[in-house]
């Protein structure tokens, strides 16, 4: 039961601006669900198989001409991710106990409330508003610091994109591509702490393929959503939302 709702949360938090790590933290707060790195890894995969499903063609345009404009922009938003999160890993790492979740979770809801308030604003001129290196360099740095839980990563960097400027829709696919490199990175660090651990593999197998199965067909819903969402530019529901998070947590941890 445990790993069909991780299943569900990481496919539902992980892709609407509501914060899948945010919500994992709260959980084993509340149920005292333990973190399974083994667990972590094969959830991810599943998110990242959603992406693939749902951003194919605009992957496999990168693929082809990975020199391209769009593909730096990836580049140059992934280097300076990782440059925050190198920054900040004391703070970060510090932060996944829960402490900070009542701040990030208003930080988030408020965010989204600005973003979709100054954005609807703009007057957008076409082709300023597309993905430039500025804003590629901005949504990364957002990126970067949406790692700490609670601040969800794609509400984050589709604000930035935004309050820079840009094209909700243009600002929408670039934060869910962009998003493709930093789950890879965060696979391939819980595969290198397991393999150091050492920590022995004990989960029942049939849970955890449901588990898959539900965060890959949710984070493909999800993703789809999140898209079309956009386009309207709705996001106070998700901000109520987070209020209330912001009051449970903090009634929880604090």
């Amino acid at each position: 039961m445990v790993l069909l709702l991780l299943g569900l949360v990481q496919g539902l938090c992980e892709f609407l601006p509501i914060s899948s790590s945010g919500h994992l933290v709260l959980l084993s707060k509340i149920f005292g669900v333990e973190d399974s790195l083994f667990v972590s890894i094969i959830l991810h995969i599943a998110t990242l198989f959603a992406l693939l499903i749902v951003m194919r063609k605009e992957i496999f345009y990168l693929i082809r001409h990975p020199f391209s404009k769009e593909a730096i922009n990836i580049y140059i938003s992934t280097i300076f991710t990782c440059l925050v999160a190198l920054v900040l890993m004391p703070l970060i790492t510090s932060s996944f106990e829960g402490n900070v979740l009542p701040i990030t979770f208003l930080l988030s809801g408020i965010l989204l409330i600005i973003s979709q308030k100054c954005s609807k604003r703009m007057t957008k001129d076409v082709d300023c508003a597309k993905i430039t290196f500025k804003r590629a360099i901005i949504m990364g740095l957002a990126q970067g610091f949406a790692i700490f839980p609670g601040l969800s990563r794609s509400g984050t960097t589709i604000s930035a994109g935004l309050l820079s400027g840009g094209d909700k829709e243009e600002c929408a696919k670039f934060s869910f591509l962009i998003s493709i490199p930093i789950i890879i990175a965060s696979m391939m660090l819980e595969v290198l702490k397991l393999s150091v651990s050492g920590q022995a593999i004990s989960v029942e197998v049939v849970p955890l393929i449901f588990s898959f199965i539900i965060a890959l067909v949710v984070g493909v819903a999800t993703i789809k959503l999140m898209l079309k969402l956009t386009q309207k530019l709705n996001f106070k529901f998700f901000s109520v939302y987070l209020f209330i998070m912001a009051i449970i947590s903090a009634i929880v941890i604090w």
